[in-house]
């Protein structure tokens, strides 16, 4: 790609909060009769989600787009008028992964089975630094006693996994629920704890999925303890009380996701906010339109997304299934479009 096409796209990523644009990732255009199965998708869902997050799209590119969404009566005649697919990466098949919003057991005060806390970020902790890793924080009790604590549960393989996905819900002894969102980390690199498993020998990496490392550290308690502190990264949570019981989490742009619509993607490569064609293969193929509006320090690339889900335990089972190739295709506002065309 040339000057031109760097600035359009670095300012179409900036207006979204996301980042530039990486101006050396080949990209190619297609048509919508490329897309395999666009057809039989309900674009009509696609439409819903892409309305939860189009407000906050700034660029001149996007606002009259979103103007129009909110007046359509015809989502697939909507996405063929106003965009164009983009390949944005090279010939590798793409990644396809899975996240969920996990629900936990727990209570507001510690007591019985509920003694594995949820911390806040203390306040000398300052974003970009780097603090006292896992290990130091469970094996020191560095954060007991200072009122951090959030609301404490049944299972520390859960508040790990917790940790992991970066929110969820914690089910309380009344029958009511609160809600915690990603608020800080430790600054310490993540370490996958699956392949850690593979490294060992315990399985191999086809194996591997989040309810198998779990069934496994809770049949080898002190083994499986260590296990978890070779991740050292740590991440403490906030309390979200603004999103209503039937939305979903807040995803990177501070809006709910939606349950099998929303695509976590890196935004160095993919707009946030975006639509976006996946083509996922293996167990469970989708053909479906999603919506980039997250993202993870696990996605990085082009060709890389995180497919959301939904809540609860069948969500966790599910997402953590999938490791799958594909392709994944961008939908970019015409101009934006036939620019990549142009400078190609």
């Amino acid at each position: 790609m040339r000057r031109g096409l760097r600035a359009a796209a670095t300012a179409l990523a900036f207006a979204v909060g996301a980042g530039p644009v990486m101006a050396d990732a080949p990209t190619q255009i297609l048509r919508f009769e490329d897309l395999n199965g666009w057809g039989d998708d309900n674009h009509d869902a696609a439409l819903d989600a892409f309305l939860e997050t189009c407000a906050d799209l700034k660029d001149p590119e996007w606002g009259p787009i979103c103007a129009v969404a909110e007046r359509q009566n015809n989502a697939r005649t909507f996405f063929e008028l106003f965009f164009r697919p983009v390949m944005i990466g090279g010939p590798e098949p793409a990644l396809f992964t899975g996240y969920y919003e996990p629900e936990l057991n727990g209570a507001r005060r510690p007591g019985g089975k509920f003694r594995y806390p949820l911390y806040r970020k203390p306040p000398e902790l300052r974003q970009g630094t780097l603090w006292h890793s896992r290990t130091e924080i469970e094996e020191q009790g560095i954060l007991s006693g200072r009122g951090l604590e959030i609301a404490w549960v049944d299972d520390p393989v859960d508040v790990f996994f917790l940790q992991i996905q970066g929110s969820g819900r914690v089910r309380l002894q009344d029958g009511s629920a609160l809600r915690v969102g990603y608020g800080g980390a430790n600054g310490h690199t993540y370490r996958s704890i699956g392949s850690e498993l593979v490294r060992r020998g315990v399985y191999e990496p086809h194996q591997v999925s989040a309810q198998v490392i779990k069934n496994w550290v809770r049949r080898n308690p002190a083994e499986g303890q260590a296990l978890l502190r070779h991740n050292p990264s740590y991440v403490f949570f906030r309390e979200v009380g603004d999103v209503p019981s039937n939305k979903g989490p807040l995803g990177a742009m501070n809006r709910s996701v939606t349950t099998m619509r929303t695509l976590a993607v890196d935004p160095a490569f993919t707009p946030l906010g975006a639509p976006v064609w996946i083509e996922k293969g293996g167990r469970g193929p989708l053909r479906r339109l999603m919506i980039a509006q997250d993202t993870g320090s696990a996605i990085k690339g082009a060709q890389r997304a995180d497919i959301f889900f939904g809540t609860g335990a069948k969500a966790g089972r599910a997402a953590g299934r999938v490791r799958d190739p594909g392709r994944m295709i961008v939908l970019l506002p015409i101009e934006l479009a036939f620019a990549l065309a142009s400078e190609g």
